[in-house]
């Protein structure tokens, strides 16, 4: 379809602001678009799709499941529905009706989880959303997508609608940090984005994390002169497992970031990938280690829980200690 706007409204917008626009964008093109929402349109900034289509904009109350179900019967009426709401509820408040109403039939629909993982951090636990990418990525027929600014956001959105099936795309709360200063042109569903080459080791993160892995990437290399690869994991099922093959091929060690728990979200589908493959290598999973978050700024947060500047390359350099056998063999342990 191709949309309009440039990295210079990503500035001004934020991320919740840019899929507003990109959606409008698009259903200006699609008839078949149409937005509900849990009494969340300010929060979740779709609020300016209703100005431009106030005649396909649901606010259904704070009733999420309800929202999901006539999510779903308008899929199955050949629509194609973008749910907004909070992450958390997406997951687990609606998720009898995710699971059995949208995903179980395979319907078209499209949810939009804004203030995900600890972004929201003012709020405390009920709004953090840190489980979300584990309990829908194992649900059949669902895409979890993970954009890590604006410009990527909108590029999600875009592939969502060309897209048919159930598609989940995770956004934080606030303004990001931008990693993508041009239209992603060649964003595919699946296929993770190289953002920084390298040999020494590979951070592969997603969300708010990959700014942080990119700029860690650069200041170990300017530092401690390490080449270190950094993927953009932006979807998380399907996930890029040749991305992900190729970097324990190439580096042997590896570094998840992801704001999120480490318990079956990015890190835990890049262990799947390891585990299978029969390669030995060196491997961490940066998140919450299995706990609930504090409450805080997300800045802070983020520096908690170790998917900070600081954090990223702390555990990168300690991973450096890690000394392999001189030989090919990749079945050899570390």
């Amino acid at each position: 379809m191709g949309l309009t706007y440039t990295s210079l409204d990503t500035t001004k917008l934020s991320t919740a602001e840019v899929y507003a626009q990109a959606l409008s964008e698009l259903a200006a093109q699609d008839e078949r678009i149409v937005v509900l929402t849990s009494d969340l349109a300010k929060s979740t900034k779709i609020g300016g799709f209703r100005e431009s289509f106030p005649e396909r904009f649901y606010n259904v109350g704070i009733a999420e499941q309800n929202m999901f179900g006539i999510a779903a019967g308008m899929a199955a009426s050949g629509l194609i529905p973008f749910t907004s709401c909070f992450a958390i509820f997406n997951a687990c408040r609606g998720l009898d009706q995710v699971h059995t109403d949208i995903c179980y039939p395979n319907l078209n629909v499209k949810m939009i989880g804004s203030h995900a993982g600890t972004s929201f951090g003012q709020a405390g636990s009920t709004h953090h959303s840190t489980e979300d990418i584990a309990i829908l990525r194992s649900i059949a027929n669902l895409t979890v997508l993970v954009p890590a600014d604006g410009m990527e956001t909108a590029a999600c959105v875009e592939a969502a609608v060309a897209h048919e099936g159930p598609v989940y795309i995770r956004i934080n709360r606030g303004f990001d940090q931008i990693v993508y200063r041009s239209p992603l042109e060649d964003y595919q569903i699946g296929k993770a984005n190289v953002l920084h080459e390298g040999s020494d080791m590979t951070f592969i993160a997603c969300g708010s994390a990959v700014f942080t892995a990119l700029q860690a990437a650069r200041e170990l290399e300017s530092l401690d002169g390490l080449k270190i690869r950094v993927l953009d994991m932006h979807t998380i099922k399907p996930l890029d497992v040749e991305a992900v093959k190729k970097a324990l091929k190439d580096t042997r060690r590896i570094i998840t970031a992801e704001d999120h728990t480490v318990i079956g979200g990015l890190g835990g589908a890049v262990a799947e990938v390891i585990a299978s493959s029969g390669m030995g290598c060196a491997f961490r999973r940066l998140g919450l280690q299995d706990t609930f978050s504090a409450i805080g700024y997300h800045e802070d947060l983020m520096h908690l829980h170790e998917i900070d500047v600081d954090g990223i390359m702390k555990n990168a350099r300690e991973m450096m200690k890690i000394e392999f056998e001189e030989d090919d063999d990749w079945v050899d342990e570390v």
